[in-house]
């Protein structure tokens, strides 16, 4: 096949499809700007404010929040263009529905997504060394990004966890749930700011959990955030890479949303099958992504797959091995892991609109 016919360059522009294409890209760049603006918004307690004072003119906004009513009235306006607030015109009032208000102002709610926008911001601030590592192949640890990924990494896995870890994803795995109840062990590998060992311990407060984590500040945000919960005496958090992890045997040993960033999976998915009790379980919870490209196409896929770019491969390469499994590995590809791992089963256990929660066993 010739130049002409592959380059797309060269080939004949259809007016309606580049229009539509066009719409699409500054819809784009329109999420990407109301993102600073939803930080803006969280951070000011702006949504907090005009979700518990209902239908309000900016100026009692602004007072409420002790920030200039300029600048507030124009957020709201941005606000009221995204499809994040609505405005009454002749009265001269902005208001947010229930809905709007459960993902943008209650940050109990399981979808509470504001501090997610913390995600993308340290991926602007850290694309200087992404072009360095796409140039050169090294990869960028997780420690050295921008520390808004850290507390924006936690808390937009916190509320999730929160409203599927103890009533759904425990209960799906076999068996798992008598034996927290008797009294476990438990080790928590990747466990970031500890929240999903904390959801652990509180609900089982017969089982003893052990969270592991190779980024420092991480685990001391963990260790805080025990000592805050009131469940220092069963749960402790240590500084170890998944290949490290010591302490066993344990019952249950979960990954979230961790294995496919590191370097080694399938020798982590070993040590912690050293460690497994004969009837032990590993619980390995990963970004819902299908098995091929084009089964992940869409909104979902695009996070994910851009968070992958830049964090999870990045991380990967930065360690020995280098699989860089990605955050859209799939099942099938998560399954060879295991079977490499020595495992003898491997199942989907159940699944959310963002998560695939895995059971292995020995």
């Amino acid at each position: 096949m010739s130049t002409t016919e592959t380059d797309a360059l060269q080939q004949p522009v259809s007016e309606d499809d580049l229009q539509r294409f066009v719409q699409q890209v500054v819809a784009d760049l329109a999420a990407a700007s109301s993102g600073v603006m939803v930080t803006l918004g969280h951070r000011l307690g702006l949504y907090r404010i005009l979700a518990e004072l209902g239908p309000t003119d900016s100026a009692t906004i602004a007072q409420a929040s002790g920030c200039h009513e300029r600048y507030v009235r124009e957020w709201l306006n941005s606000q009221v263009a995204a499809g994040y607030a609505s405005y009454d015109a002749a009265a001269r009032r902005y208001s947010m529905r229930p809905e709007q208000a459960m993902v943008l102002a209650d940050p109990d709610s399981p979808v509470f997504l504001p501090m997610a926008f913390e995600v993308p911001a340290a991926m602007w601030n850290d694309r200087e060394k992404a072009v360095d590592a796409f140039r050169s192949g090294r990869g960028v640890p997780w420690g050295d990004h921008h520390p808004c990924l850290f507390s924006g990494t936690a808390a937009f896995f916190r509320n999730g966890y929160a409203a599927n870890l103890v009533s759904s994803w425990l209960p799906a795995l076999d068996g798992v749930v008598a034996k927290l109840e008797r009294g476990a062990r438990v080790a928590d590998v990747g466990c970031g700011y500890g929240h999903s060992t904390l959801l652990m311990a509180e609900a089982y407060p017969q089982s003893q959990f052990i969270g592991f984590d190779n980024h420092g500040p991480s685990v001391e945000a963990a260790r805080a955030n025990a000592r805050d919960a009131g469940v220092g005496e069963r749960v402790r958090f240590e500084q170890q890479a998944a290949k490290a992890v010591s302490g066993g045997p344990y019952d249950l040993v979960c990954f979230f949303d961790c294995l496919h960033d590191m370097g080694d999976p399938a020798g982590a998915a070993r040590h912690v099958r050293e460690l497994l009790a004969p009837d032990g379980a590993v619980m390995l919870v990963e970004p819902l992504a299908g098995n091929a490209v084009e089964e992940n196409v869409g909104p979902v896929g695009s996070l994910y797959y851009s968070a992958s770019v830049m964090l999870c491969c990045a991380h990967s390469l930065s360690e020995e091995v280098g699989t860089a499994l990605g955050a859209q590995a799939g099942e099938a590809r998560l399954a060879e892991i295991f079977r490499e791992a020595g495992y003898s089963r491997f199942r989907r256990a159940t699944e959310t609109p963002f998560n695939l929660i895995l059971e292995a066993r020995p």
